[in-house]
């Protein structure tokens, strides 16, 4: 819809003979009247129509004859005409009006829900003589917010909407499950009534963050059951915007995380009891959680480990191997027998390998990797002994080899004279 001009309430008009208003200067009332898209009438402070574009006419189906001069009273009911007439009191005496529900009944008497804003029309004086109205036709917007009611009422995650206040305006049955409250014991409540202060004071800036970037993530509450339970939850929420675009609320998505907790609580348990050491670090390397065969393997305490990077325990060429590793664990979701040789507080340089699998979030994105080292030092005793057993075993060999040759040697010496004893005796005496 185009952007609505600017109505001139300054003491500029010179003349208004119920057709219309004149300005001085070049631009004619009209004219911005007649072409502006959206309907916009003149009406005097009594609501009789003087002046309207055929906007209007398109929007209640009436010719312009059978519009103008008439009282808008005509066109709205009885309890409308006094909200209008409420309106133009607001006109007069603040010079604008915004957002008046009105729903004229059109020539075909469909009832058309619209919205009125409204700026005063000026005598040379200064003086309120009448009102200039603009009408915006709400059917859209009301399908839309009926689409959108449906959407949220019917959505399998709680959803709610609330005002800048943290007042809930509205909440689907999947609210009422998770709390265990009736949807007229949420409504028109303060969400401070579920959560805690501190909380409280959280869902407060994530409201500021929805204004000031239209979307908030993975806010943390733990809003309190109608049983007595505190429910562990994260909130997305989005931006309700009015007409304009105004941010004026905002629409909360929260997820139940009981059951991700006990599978993360799970999890960490197994971390800290495995055997081997296991780490979990964040994409850049940072480790969030170590278990303590690390700190054995390492011989750091956890807090001299926790929040430092591996780069503080790996060489600079490592560093760059583990970040690929890493790039693979995004890619493939896993990465095998990555060489790291980690220096302990000792100095002591520990040959491991690292097997890593994917960290993922609740959406299923990559947010770091867990990482189980193998201690390499007695696989590596084993294949040097093995080394040591083979060069022993072929020096034995080789000595094998040289006494079958001297044996060999004695043994074919040994023959040959007796050959030649045996020709010896065979040699007739002379």
């Amino acid at each position: 819809m185009a952007r609505r001009p600017e109505v001139v309430t300054q003491p500029d008009v010179v003349k208004g003979d119920g057709r219309g208003a004149k300005w001085r200067g070049s631009l004619d009332a009209d004219i911005i009247i007649a072409n502006a898209p959206d309907p916009v009438f003149v009406s005097d402070l009594e609501g009789k129509i003087l002046q309207a574009n055929d906007a209007v006419s398109q929007l209640l189906g009436f010719r312009q004859d059978e519009v103008l001069e008439q009282s808008l009273s005509r066109f709205i009911s009885p309890e409308e005409t006094r909200e209008f007439t409420a309106a133009l009191r607001e006109v007069v005496e603040r010079g604008v009006m915004r957002n008046v529900v009105l729903n004229p009944r059109s020539a075909s008497g469909e009832v058309i829900p619209a919205s009125l804003n409204a700026s005063a029309l000026r005598d040379p004086n200064g003086k309120a003589i009448g009102a200039i109205g603009i009408l915006r036709d709400m059917r859209e917007l009301d399908k839309a917010r009926a689409y959108a009611e449906s959407l949220i009422e019917n959505a399998p995650d709680p959803v709610f909407v609330s005002d800048l206040e943290g007042k809930i305006l509205q909440a689907n049955d999947a609210v009422s499950q998770l709390l265990g409250f009736r949807q007229d014991e949420v409504l028109e409540q303060s969400l401070s009534r579920f959560i805690s202060p501190a909380e409280t004071q959280e869902f407060t800036a994530a409201l500021r963050e929805v204004v000031a970037r239209g979307v908030t993530r993975n806010a943390r509450l733990n809003p309190r059951s109608a049983s007595g339970q505190v429910i562990p939850t994260t909130l997305n929420a989005s931006a309700l915007r009015d007409p304009d675009g105004k941010v004026i609320g905002a629409i909360g998505i929260l997820r139940d995380m009981r059951e991700l907790d006990k599978a993360r609580a799970y999890a960490e348990s197994l971390i800290k009891n495995a055997p081997d050491p296991v780490f979990v670090s964040d994409l850049e390397g940072k480790i969030l959680q170590a278990n303590d065969a690390v700190s054995q393997l390492l011989g750091f305490r956890q807090d001299e480990v926790l929040e430092q990077s591996l780069s503080r325990f790996i060489s600079p060429e490592e560093t760059r191997e583990f970040t690929a590793a890493l790039r693979e664990v995004v890619e493939r979701g896993v990465t095998r027998n990555a060489r790291l040789n980690p220096r302990s507080a000792s100095g002591e340089v520990i040959p491991t390998t690292l097997n890593a699998s994917a960290l993922r979030d609740p959406d299923g994105k990559v947010i770091g990797a867990i990482g189980i080292l193998r201690d390499m030092r007695a696989y590596e005793q084993v294949v040097r002994d093995l080394e040591q057993s083979k060069t022993e075993l072929q020096e034995k060999i080789l000595d094998l080899e040289k006494f079958e040759e001297v044996v060999v040697g004695r043994e074919l010496k040994m023959i040959a004279l007796e050959k030649e004893l045996e020709s010896l005796r065979k040699k007739p005496k002379g």
